[in-house]
């Protein structure tokens, strides 16, 4: 099964990129964030019509996450418990919930679709509104962990932290600023405590996923590393390789990020009409 994530920075802009790299690639199932759209204006008939079918999370023209699949999905759910919200208070005390993450689960494998918020400053309140974001996920993915250590489970998406000082071209240009900051780093390094790991640097070890459109970032290679399959060990036993599709920052309007793509070599299933011979 071949599984991607792609911060597509507007799905109605990019659907035709989106559509034909899927179909082109192969690709069995894709996490998409920054969709930037509600249900009712997302471009579902391309999807369906190159065989995929489409889950989402959106609710204004900002996030929003999505999942694409030729494969049946299940367990579909757009919140995890605890999720912190932003924005102004409400009527009752809370805060707006943002569409930030979707669950699916397919052929067995739990998958999870994110868009952590990006922080703007280090003293601005997002940043603090991130910081809770990622602690309450790590809290929830401990006790996905432990209520089912067998089953594969995947945090993908744009997480909006650059880990090590070689996931940016200039670890001088974002002194004081986020995406690196050490309460960044630290709270990655939470999913990796509780046994999660990028399991795409052991086969991609170098490489950025994201170019900012202005400066002519891209030509010159002043990339970032933020977007991360952050897996299991059961997930991280099935994958079978690995790349960053760069190539798809080039051409007519790309997306500021790139696919981050894994293949995973799942059991087949036990087929009960086989011939006795073969039990």
């Amino acid at each position: 099964m071949r599984v991607a994530t792609w911060n597509v920075n507007s799905i109605r802009a990019r659907v035709g990129r989106v559509v034909d790299w899927l179909v082109r690639e192969d690709v069995d199932v894709l996490a998409m964030q920054e969709i930037k759209c509600k249900e009712s204006q997302f471009p579902f008939e391309a999807f369906q019509e190159a065989g995929y079918e489409v889950v989402l999370h959106g609710l204004n023209q900002w996030n929003g996450v999505a999942f694409a699949s030729r494969l049946p999905m299940h367990e579909v759910t757009n919140t995890f418990t605890g999720m912190p919200g932003f924005g102004k208070v409400l009527d009752d005390g809370s805060l707006p919930q943002e569409a930030r993450a979707l669950g699916v689960t397919v052929d067995g494998v739990r998958l999870w679709s994110l868009y952590v918020p990006n922080g703007r400053a280090l003293d601005d309140p997002h940043y603090t509104y991130k910081l809770a974001w990622l602690h309450e996920l790590a809290e929830q993915t401990r006790s996905w962990i432990a209520a089912d250590p067998a089953q594969p489970l995947a945090l993908m998406g744009d997480w909006n932290i650059a880990p090590l000082d070689t996931d940016v071209w200039d670890r001088s240009v974002f002194e004081g600023s986020t995406h690196v900051s050490v309460p960044e780093r630290a709270a990655f390094a939470e999913f990796e405590a509780l046994g999660l790991a990028d399991v795409v640097r052991p086969l991609v070890p170098t490489g950025y996923t994201y170019w900012d459109y202005k400066q002519l970032r891209f030509p010159r290679n002043e990339g970032m590393r933020i977007d991360f399959i952050m897996g299991s060990p059961a997930f991280a036993d099935l994958v079978t390789s690995a790349r960053i599709d760069r190539d798809e920052r080039k051409g007519d309007a790309p997306s500021d990020h790139v696919p981050v793509v894994v293949d995973l070599e799942l059991a087949p299933e036990d087929d009960d009409d086989r011939p006795m011979i073969f039990g």
